[in-house]
């Protein structure tokens, strides 16, 4: 049977998250209920390159599907995207994926970009899309703590206590902050993440932008492994994942 992939955009507030659960509904169930339209009514097992939690956003998520027949990768693009509505979930690519592949074990390098509206204002058009701080905050001071935690680190003092890795050890590539007008954006990129990971960065470094606590600070935490040290966990709703890379990349269409 024909392994497909997709890349998906979708707006995480209606979601549980990724994942099927039962108290609600997930992106991964919307995705299977279509594709069950083109696979003779079974709903195909959707596997992701992450598992956004609920209220993330993804602009570059990407998942698998293997279907009972072969399907024109445009034409199986432009079906799932027809059948997704009214959810906010968009396909924006599929093609097939190379002999091994895997949507979450073959990927080499992801990106999270977490946005923080800072102005007295509150969001009216990017509600939902931001995390709405209204104190002023540093931007540079956030950027120079943030670059004290680049590389191998055991993240312990940054995992969610329900986090299920069984190390806590990650490389950390990129941990950007700047100020874009009104927003301060914090850029993050590394081959896989804990859970919560970037949401308890942004909050820890949060305090420095605040003024509350020095550039130092973030790096102490981390140096801790103790969680109870670091800032609060930032919502989900200021987070998107941006994209996923592979060393073979599908035949995208």
């Amino acid at each position: 049977m024909p392994l497909y992939a997709l890349t998906l955009e979708y707006h995480g507030g209606p979601f549980v998250g990724w994942q099927r659960q039962a108290n609600g509904l997930s992106v991964q169930q919307v995705l299977e209920e279509a594709a069950a339209k083109l696979n003779g009514g079974v709903p195909p097992a959707a596997i992701a390159a992450g598992r956004t939690d609920a209220g993330v956003h993804a602009e570059g998520q990407v998942a698998q599907i293997e279907l009972a027949r072969e399907i024109e990768p445009q034409r199986l693009r432009e079906a799932l995207d027809f059948h997704t509505r009214p959810h906010p979930v968009a396909v924006l690519r599929a093609g097939l994926a190379p002999p091994g592949w895997n949507a979450r074990f073959s990927a080499i390098h992801r990106g999270y970009r977490y946005r923080i509206l800072n102005r007295r204002a509150r969001p009216a058009l990017e509600d939902g899309r931001v995390w709405h701080v209204k104190a002023p905050l540093d931007a540079a001071a956030m950027h120079a703590a943030a670059q004290r935690l680049l590389g191998k680190h055991d993240f312990s003092a940054f995992r969610a206590a329900a986090c299920q890795a069984k190390s806590a050890l990650r490389t950390l590539d990129r941990l950007d902050v700047a100020r874009i007008g009104e927003e301060v954006v914090v850029t993050v990129e590394a081959r896989s993440f804990l859970h919560h990971q970037v949401r308890n960065l942004v909050g820890t470094l949060l305090e420095v932008g605040q003024g509350r606590r020095g550039v130092a600070w973030p790096r102490q935490v981390l140096d801790s492994r103790d969680r109870t040290r670091a800032g609060m966990t930032a919502p989900a709703e200021g987070l998107c994942f941006t994209f996923v890379r592979y060393a073979e990349e599908p035949d995208w269409a």
